[in-house]
C-alpha cells in the first residue's frame, strides 16, 4: 500500500514531520532544495518498510475553503508545475534515455511516487471537498491539467484519481480522462489508483450499487482498488464481471501490465523485505536541519511595524522580559496539522519529537531575557507586566479532508481574544499557524507585525531563527489573502481581486547578523 507522504504527513512517531505542501511551494526558487525534501521523504519512507508513497499532491486549489487547500502548492499551475520537482527527490532523476511516460524508482533508497489527485480536486464549487469542478476543457487544461505534464515527464510511477466530478461525472468512472486522456493521449505507462473507497462514492449514497461502481471504474482505466474493508466484495464482485464477459480480459491484462511494470522497476521481487540499515534514517539530525532550512525560507512576513520606517521585525534577543501567548505556541500537534499520526492529526506534545515555538524563542533568546509564556492572558496582566514586546502564535486547529471544509475561515477561539488582550497593550507579532489562508482584517490594524508561518511541522526552530534575525524573510504567498470570504473564490487574475494581501506578495527582512548556531532544545 502507500503512505501518505505528502510532506508534513507520517505515521511513525519520531518519523521527521516535514513541513506541509503549501509550505513547500515557497522554496519554489530553489528546486533543488524540493527535491532534497523529496529524497529525505523517500529514505524515511523506505526506512519503515514501505516503498510507496502517496506524494505529491498537485492539485491547484482555487478555493480556501477547501480541506485540502494545504496539500496543494499553490493556486498557480505554473508553481504546481514548478514543484513538481518533487518527484526525482522521492524516486531518483529519471535517464535521459527514459521513454516518455514510462516509470522509474532509482533504488532501494526511493519510493513510487502518485502525482494525485486526478484531476481538478482543487477546483470543486465553494471548496466542498470531493464536489463538483465545473470549468470547460480549456480550463481543466490550462489550469488543473499542466502539474500532470510534469509529473508524466519526470517518471512519476502512479497517478491516483480523484473523489471529485468533473462537469458532473465522477473521476473515478471518467474514462475519457483516464484512459482517453491520461493513458493513450499523454502517453502515462504506469498504474492509476483510486482513492481509499473510490469505488464506493461513484454511487450516491456511497456503496448503493458497488457492482455497478466496480465496472465502472474498471472500465474507465482504473488499474489498483484501495479496498481498505471488504476486499471480498470487490474480488468477488470484479471475478463475476469478467466471467460474464462485462469487463474484457484484455482490461485487466492491461492493469496487471502496468502494476508489474512500477513493481519490476521500484526492485520489489529482488528486494521485498524491509531494509533494517536505513532505520537510522528516522528522524535523523541531518533531516531536521533540511526540515528546519526549509521552515526559514516558507515563512511569509505579511506586516512589519505601523510604518514602513518603523519595523518590528528582528526582534532583539536581549531584552528584559517578552510575553509568548496563544494556543499554538507550544504545541506540536498544532504545528504539525492534520494527517500526522492520525488522519485528524493531534493536539498536544506527546505525539513525536519536535521543537515548539516557544521551545525556539526560549532557545533563542539571550540567557538574561526573561520569557513569560501565557497562553490566553487578560488585557490587565499584559499592561501590568511592563513587556518589551509580545509574540501570539494562534491559528486553526488540524483537520484533514472533509473535515477541514470552512465556510467562514476564521482561526480558533480564544485566538481572536488573545490577539485582541495582548496586541491592545504591547508591542506584537502575530504567527499565523494555518492550512491556509485564514480571515485576519478585523486585526491586521492592531497588529504590529503579521506572519504567515503555514504548518512548520516538527522544527519550529526554523521560526525563531527569521523572528529574531538570524536569518531574513524571504517568503512569498503562494496564493490569494483574501479580506472577507464573501470574495471567494477569488485567485491572481479575477475581474474581482481585490485582496488583503497579493498572490506574489511578502516582505524581506536582512539577517542582523551572521548566524553562528543555536542550541535545540526539544518540546
Amino acid at each position: 500500500m502507500g503512505l501518505m507522504q505528502f510532506m508534513a504527513t507520517t505515521m511513525f512517531t519520531g518519523q521527521q514531520f516535514f513541513l506541509t505542501t503549501l509550505d513547500l511551494v515557497l522554496l519554489g526558487k530553489d528546486p533543488e532544495l524540493v527535491k532534497k525534501i523529496g529524497a529525505a521523504t523517500a529514505l524515511e519512507t523506505r526506512a519503515t518498510g514501505i516503498p510507496y508513497a502517496f506524494a505529491p499532491c498537485i492539485a491547484v486549489c482555487r478555493d480556501p475553503r477547501w480541506g485540502r487547500c494545504y496539500e496543494s502548492y499553490s493556486e498557480d499551475p505554473q508553481i504546481v508545475q514548478a514543484m513538481t520537482e518533487i518527484i526525482p527527490g522521492l524516486q531518483g532523476d529519471i535517464p535521459a534515455t527514459s521513454p516518455q511516460g514510462v516509470p522509474y524508482v532509482a533504488g532501494k533508497r526511493n519510493v513510487a511516487a502518485c502525482a494525485k489527485h486526478y484531476v481538478g480536486d482543487g477546483g470543486t464549487t465553494k471548496g466542498i471537498n470531493e464536489n463538483n469542478t465545473v470549468i470547460d476543457w480549456h480550463g481543466l487544461l490550462s489550469i488543473h491539467m499542466p502539474g500532470y505534464y510534469t509529473s508524466i515527464t519526470k517518471g512519476v510511477s502512479t497517478i491516483m484519481a480523484s473523489y471529485s466530478s468533473w462537469n458532473g461525472v465522477k473521476m473515478h468512472a471518467n474514462g475519457e480522462l483516464i484512459t482517453g486522456f491520461l493513458k493513450n493521449k499523454l502517453r502515462f505507462e504506469g498504474f492509476v489508483i483510486s482513492d481509499w473507497e473510490g469505488l464506493d462514492r461513484i454511487t450516491y449514497p456511497p456503496h448503493a450499487n458497488y457492482l455497478y461502481s466496480i465496472q465502472a471504474a474498471i472500465q474507465a482505466g482504473i488499474d489498483m482498488v484501495m479496498v481498505p474493508f471488504n476486499y471480498n466484495e470487490f474480488i468477488d464482485g470484479l471475478t463475476f464481471l469478467v466471467k460474464n464477459n462485462i469487463i474484457p480480459m484484455s482490461r485487466i491484462n492491461d492493469a496487471v501490465t502496468r502494476i508489474l511494470r512500477v513493481k519490476f522497476t521500484m526492485g520489489l521481487f529482488e528486494n521485498p523485505l524491509a531494509d533494517y540499515s536505513l532505520v537510522d534514517q528516522l528522524g535523523s539530525q541531518e533531516h531536521r536541519e533540511l526540515a528546519r532550512e526549509a521552515v526559514r525560507r516558507s515563512l511569509v512576513l505579511l506586516k512589519n511595524g505601523q510604518s514602513p520606517d518603523h519595523p518590528l521585525l528582528p526582534l532583539p534577543k536581549k531584552t528584559p522580559k517578552i510575553l509568548v501567548a496563544g494556543s499554538h505556541a507550544h504545541n506540536l500537534g498544532y504545528q504539525c496539522g492534520g494527517w500526522t499520526i492520525e488522519w485528524q492529526g493531534l493536539s498536544g506534545n506527546n505525539l513525536t519529537i519536535g521543537t515548539t515555538i516557544l521551545t525556539a524563542i526560549k532557545n533563542t533568546v539571550d540567557s538574561s531575557t526573561n520569557v513569560v509564556y501565557k497562553e490566553n492572558p487578560d488585557a490587565e496582566f499584559v499592561k501590568s507586566n511592563d513587556f518589551s514586546y509580545a509574540v501570539v502564535v494562534v491559528g486553526e486547529h488540524p483537520y484533514a479532508e472533509t473535515d477541514g471544509d470552512s465556510m467562514n475561515l476564521t482561526i480558533a477561539d480564544p485566538g481572536p481574544t488573545t490577539i485582541k488582550n495582548v496586541c491592545g497593550a504591547v508591542k506584537c507579532v502575530v504567527i499565523i499557524i494555518s492550512g491556509r489562508p485564514v480571515v485576519m482584517q478585523p486585526y491586521i490594524d492592531s497588529i504590529d507585525a503579521l506572519v504567515a508561518a503555514w504548518l512548520p511541522g516538527t522544527e519550529g526552530q526554523g521560526v525563531a531563527d527569521v523572528l529574531f534575525g538570524d536569518y531574513g524573510f524571504t517568503g512569498k504567498l503562494p496564493r490569494t489573502w483574501f479580506k472577507t470570504v464573501d470574495q471567494l473564490p477569488m485567485n491572481v487574475g479575477d475581474p474581482h481581486y481585490d485582496p488583503l494581501f497579493p498572490f506574489g506578495f511578502g516582505l524581506a527582512t536582512e539577517p542582523t547578523k551572521s548566524y553562528a548556531g543555536t542550541s535545540t532544545e526539544v518540546v
